[in-house]
């Protein structure tokens, strides 16, 4: 963002005044062309042709949440890139994952990051969950002009709460609708598929580890079954992207730690290829 410095170097007022809590109020007001959905686009359907983020998954444990995201692109039928990231801290305590347009999700990861970071110097403490939670659909209701041209990006949020002293999620549509989601969710492409292997092996009793092997587990059918979404590449070392959140904070998990369980699981489907299935009641 340029910004026009006065005859003795000075800030704008704008810059010195107490202002909002919200950097996209204030980016708004300063500078409304930087917001993604504030750009004039040319007419017609645009979105086909970019860079897509597919499939996504989150699910609680007992002591947080996990969210992990496959590692393509896709453009049409190509395959536009295979080591995307789509899993992000947000803060502290929060994670936020995208599926949909890849340049305008990124963006939109950025600028949440720096809304939590601007509001928190400016009250001095971190939003609720509930707030950031409500925070993030703002930024999505002011992308539909662009996601009615093409330009479709939705976010998976989630977090630990403080006050509720447990693991949560939140899940988005293109108009800026939030929704609480119970125990796990996908989105994305494969998100169908996904959310039915997480069914399958979700257990009340999961504890971090067992939840990361669930969401491996979940993309890889995601993968079995749509050809957006990208499956484990030994070859290349290309993992999926796993964030835990507790009460410690978040930790992203490093591509070793990743690349162990990913190798289990495609070692487990070298012996069964439907994959681990949930014990009948």
């Amino acid at each position: 963002m340029a910004v026009q410095f006065d005859g003795v170097g000075r800030l704008p007022g704008a810059f010195m005044s107490l202002g909002t809590s919200s950097f996209t109020e204030f980016l708004g007001s300063y500078a409304p062309d930087m917001l993604p959905g504030r750009r004039t686009l040319p007419a017609g359907q645009a979105g086909n042709d970019l860079p897509h983020g597919t499939t996504i998954v989150a699910s609680t444990f007992d002591g947080g949440v996990v969210m992990a995201g496959d590692r393509r692109a896709t453009a049409g039928n190509v395959i536009a890139s295979r080591d995307i990231e789509k899993v992000f801290r947000s803060d502290e305590y929060s994670v936020v994952a995208f599926a949909g347009t890849a340049g305008i999700g990124a963006e939109l990861v950025r600028l949440f990051q720096v809304e939590l970071e601007h509001y928190e110097k400016m009250e001095g403490r971190e939003l609720s969950l509930e707030g950031k939670a409500n925070r993030l659909a703002a930024m999505i209701r002011g992308n539909l002009g662009m996601a009615m041209q093409g330009l479709v990006v939705v976010p998976l949020f989630g977090g630990y709460d403080l006050d509720r002293d447990k693991g949560r999620i939140f899940s988005y549509d293109p108009a800026g609708g939030r929704y609480e989601e119970q125990r796990y969710h996908s989105i994305g492409s494969g998100s169908v598929f996904a959310k039915g292997s997480l069914k399958k092996l979700y257990q009340e009793d999961h504890d971090a580890d067992d939840a990361v092997l669930a969401c491996i587990h979940a993309l890889y059918d995601a993968a079995e079954e749509d050809s957006a979404t990208g499956g484990p590449d030994l070859a290349r070392r290309i993992f999926p992207v796993v964030g835990l959140v507790t009460a410690d904070g978040f930790r992203r998990l490093g591509d070793d730690e990743v690349g162990a369980i990913a190798e289990r699981v495609v070692a487990g489907r070298m012996r069964d290829p439907d994959g681990p299935t949930a014990p009948l009641s």
